[in-house]
């Protein structure tokens, strides 16, 4: 079954199908992205940061496997609105009324079963084809970061319409007394490779996470208690399940400038993991006013894995500003400016092109598909206006 059928209540209303799939027409674009070095740029991987406290959380809490989520999903994702349209659009869904109208809480990063396993197996990861998305949560509407999460949305006719959250931990405590407390970070950017969750964390570089050790928590609770309670039990603001962070990526640069981890995507043509910075071309206050930079990380030989130190394949200087997503494959990018509500796509060989693109977007995800179009996912984080969907990348490649 293809793509498209997997979702039937997103099916676009025929009437409009017309408008939705017509060719987008690319703009002239300023000059492209110039190379930096590349040896400038390196990583430091530690994946046993947490083995022996989150060993004991196991213990003492135990695991619930992928499938055992989503068995267990309590949300209902509903169908694109009718009026939503944008060339090239494929398929996609919304967040049920309370997350899509929730202004404590905004979607950032997306990722995909896809990336974690690609087209193998219909590209089902523990039994099911999945879209996975990052957020982050504020103390209130108006207020700072104090958590974060990820949601599980099915996608397979064979599941319901469903999706599951599930809270973003980092462990704490000892062997002895394990524990676990929220990390109160943007999320802006995710990527699932074989069974490790990479989430960008602005500042550092990636916090890593193994989809194998989501740990299940004591029902109850208010949405103030979290890590273990004096009697015993374990509490997680309300979430039946967390994922307690396994490891980092430490990001180093000799440029003299940090990177600003603000979104990644993966490549599994070339087996890398790239980034791309969030910047302003003057007059932020909160972001770093400068050029962004797009670095390409390669995971180590034949692994889902860095090695213990990485030096970049690639560097770019970008002439883009205000972007949160990017997506690279077979040597080609893409980059979503949600300042400017553009996309650009860019290759060495053939130069950028720019795209009019929707409001508010984030992330990007590049879904391979061996009988159909490879796909473009992605979302909007504005409030009430959530919309998760994918696009032909054929459309928007120049």
């Amino acid at each position: 079954m293809s793509l498209r059928h997997r979702f039937t209540r997103a099916t676009v209303a025929a009437g409009v199908l017309a408008g939705l799939f017509a060719a987008p027409v690319p703009a002239l674009a300023a000059a492209g992205p110039a190379a930096l070095p590349a040896s400038q740029y390196t990583l430091a991987a530690n994946y046993h940061q947490f083995d022996a406290v989150n060993s004991a959380l196991v213990s003492t809490l135990g695991t619930a496997a992928v499938h055992t989520v989503m068995e267990n999903a309590n949300h209902d994702r509903t169908a694109l609105p009718s009026s939503f349209s944008v060339p090239g659009l494929s398929t996609g869904f919304r967040f049920d009324s309370g997350d899509n109208s929730d202004c404590a809480n905004y979607p950032q990063g997306i990722t995909t079963s896809r990336d974690a396993v690609g087209t193998a197996n219909g590209g089902n990861y523990d039994g099911h084809q999945l879209v996975l998305v990052s957020w982050y949560t504020k103390d209130s509407c108006s207020g700072a970061q104090e958590r974060s999460r990820i949601t599980l949305a099915d996608w397979d006719a064979t599941y319901p319409n469903k999706y599951r959250k599930i809270l973003l931990v980092e462990p704490t405590g000892t062997e002895a007394a394990p524990n676990f407390k929220d990390i109160p970070i943007h999320a802006g950017g995710v990527s699932w490779y074989g069974d490790y969750l990479y989430v960008a964390d602005t500042g550092r570089g990636m916090r890593v996470f193994d989809m194998r050790k989501i740990l299940k928590t004591d029902s109850g609770g208010t949405s103030g208690q979290i890590g273990r309670q004096s009697s015993g039990t374990y509490y997680a603001h309300n979430y039946a399940y967390v994922l307690p962070q396994v490891g980092a990526i430490t990001s180093s640069t000799t440029s003299g400038t940090n990177l600003a981890w603000s979104s990644i995507s993966l490549d599994r043509v070339s087996k890398s993991i790239v980034m791309t910075e969030y910047t302003c071309q003057s007059g932020c206050t909160d972001y770093p006013n400068r050029a962004p930079r797009a670095i390409r990380y390669p995971f180590a030989a034949g692994a889902t894995t860095f090695a213990a130190s990485t030096t970049a394949s690639q560097a770019l200087s970008l002439p883009w500003y205000k972007l949160n997503g990017v997506a690279s494959h077979n040597g080609r990018w893409w980059f979503n400016s949600s300042g400017q509500k553009q996309l650009y796509y860019w290759t060495p060989d053939t130069g950028s092109a720019t795209y009019s693109w929707v409001s508010g977007g984030e992330s990007i995800s590049y879904w391979e598909d061996d009988t159909t179009a490879d796909l473009l996912w992605t979302l909007q984080e504005g409030v009430g206006n959530r919309n998760v969907f994918a696009v032909e990348q054929a459309a928007y490649d120049g």
